[in-house]
């Protein structure tokens, strides 16, 4: 089975996210959007638009979003088959989140590594 085909999101938090929103939008030219992030599209080797994007997103340090995690940042991974690889997780003795998201955005489901940084997996929608 394969794992992880690629990174979904970036998402870190911030003591002060609109200043630091604001520096990277001007020094590293970052479209930031009003929901506090942007969408990187994927290109081919000849710069044409693919389908699949990579969300970066900056939130406030007192979200509870990473949870249980303590770390100030999560990356978002995805995956072929989202129940298939959280249960081979499972068996294979990780700390697998019961919680599981399934949207209009995908599906998505949490594990925790070994040093408590909370991961999101993320099989997109058919087509994505």
């Amino acid at each position: 089975m394969k794992r992880v085909t690629g990174i979904g999101g970036i998402f870190f938090n911030a003591r002060d996210a609109v200043a630091l929103r604001a520096w990277y939008q001007k020094h590293l030219g970052i479209d930031v959007q009003e929901w506090g992030g942007t969408a990187f599209t994927w290109v081919d080797a000849a710069g044409q638009p693919m389908k699949g994007t990579t969300i970066w997103t900056i939130g406030a340090a007192d979200s509870n979003y990473f949870a249980p995690s303590t770390s100030p940042f999560m990356v978002n991974y995805r995956v072929d088959d989202l129940a298939a690889l959280l249960q081979a997780l499972r068996d294979e003795g990780c700390q697998v989140l019961d919680k599981t998201d399934d949207s209009e955005y995908g599906k998505f489901g949490w594990v925790m590594d070994p040093e408590g940084n909370k991961v999101e997996l993320w099989q997109p929608p058919a087509g994505q």
